[in-house]
């Protein structure tokens, strides 16, 4: 699967603006602040049908301007797909393949398979347990279709039954039956998405060490750890523990959406004990596990974007990683720098055709 075009009309700083790409590598290079990684973000937005560094969709329409568009021409099985992601002020978003719009957007997500690398997934280190939740149900969800149904159908139980918790809490009432609907449904989704979850880290977790010893050569052991209220007991019997407690909280205070994924190396957080080197090595493991398991899943090689890597690691790692693409079992990559030369000499390393896009 390959990008074959981009076009951008008021999304972000642009205007207006066209690109054709190279089936294999794209540099985008450029002064800061000139708009190379919102060219990156379009093309995630043309795979999940949003933002990966702003989740306010307006916000991504151009300054003064009514509406953005985005259109990808893609080449994939052999066949020519045209991908138009539109949003005017004050409507709904519009994703539309070869000229069709999408009911649903979760319909769209898995078709254009996408992983990123970028200084921004320090996140997923720094921040709370949301953030690694995410990552794991953007995993999930390219490959399973019925993961991400359960989960907008789990959120969407889960939101009913907090407000209902408000409620008695407001009127000083508690109707048992009305509350126990709401359980049966959540423990039905959230079972459904725990063992899912379970599965993917258990086929997951083999693949990430595996690569971050060879991004590291071995030094220190790593480790991802599921960490799940389901491993103490079935959902219906959790909630019926917690039922004072989400009385008095006035909202759920356990279930899949309490997971996190600890991170760890040596055995300690790697938040506290690991280096900077060490937490931006563990970040890309973890991303190329992720492109791993998505081309094992689909069969087909997610486009790569890696975003100003240069400016957070040393040479030999950003070598290290465009080297990767001389090998078959990567298709194409877009790359995101400040410096024109120093991108085309790490390029130049591998044995693969490449476009520069200067900004």
């Amino acid at each position: 699967m390959v990008l074959k075009s981009l076009s951008l009309l008021n999304y972000k700083n642009f205007e207006s603006k066209q690109f054709t790409f190279n089936n294999k590598i794209n540099c985008i290079v450029g002064n800061n602040g000139i708009g190379k990684t919102n060219v990156l973000d379009a093309i995630y937005h043309l795979s999940f049908g949003k933002s990966y560094f702003n989740p306010v969709a307006t916000q991504n329409i151009k300054h003064d301007e009514a509406f953005f568009v985005i259109n990808g021409e893609y080449e994939k099985d052999d066949k020519n797909e045209k991908v138009v992601v539109s949003l005017k002020r004050g409507q709904k978003k519009i994703i539309k393949r070869n000229g069709k719009a999408y009911e649903k957007f979760s319909e769209h997500i898995g078709f254009l398979p996408l992983v990123i690398i970028s200084p921004a997934d320090r996140d997923l280190i720094i921040e709370g347990s949301s953030t690694r939740r995410k990552f794991i149900d953007s995993v999930i969800s390219q490959s399973d279709k019925s993961y991400l149904i359960d989960l907008i159908k789990y959120n969407k139980v889960l939101a009913q039954r907090n407000a209902l918790l408000k409620y008695f809490a407001l009127n000083h009432t508690f109707n048992g039956d009305t509350l126990d609907i709401y359980n049966n449904q959540l423990t039905d989704y959230g079972t459904k998405i725990f063992e899912k979850r379970d599965a993917f880290l258990k086929t997951f977790i083999p693949i990430f060490k595996a690569r971050y010893e060879a991004i590291s050569n071995g030094n220190e052991s790593v480790d991802l750890i599921y960490d799940s209220d389901l491993f103490e007991d079935n959902l219906t019997a959790l909630l019926q523990l917690a039922l004072n407690k989400d009385k008095a909280l006035q909202y759920t205070s356990v279930g899949i959406h309490k997971d996190d994924l600890l991170f760890n190396i040596e055995s300690h957080p790697i938040k506290k004990f690991g280096s900077q080197g060490q937490q931006k090595s563990f970040l890309i493991a973890l991303k190329l596990a992720q492109f791993d398991f998505i081309k094992a899943q689909s069969g087909v090689n997610p486009i790569l974007l890696l975003d100003d890597i240069f400016d957070k690691l040393d040479e030999h790692r950003v070598a290290q990683i465009i080297k990767l693409v001389d090998d078959e079992n990567f298709g194409q990559l877009f790359i995101s720098d400040t410096h024109a030369d120093r991108t085309e000499k790490a390029v130049k390393q591998v044995h693969q055709s490449y476009e520069i896009f200067k900004l």
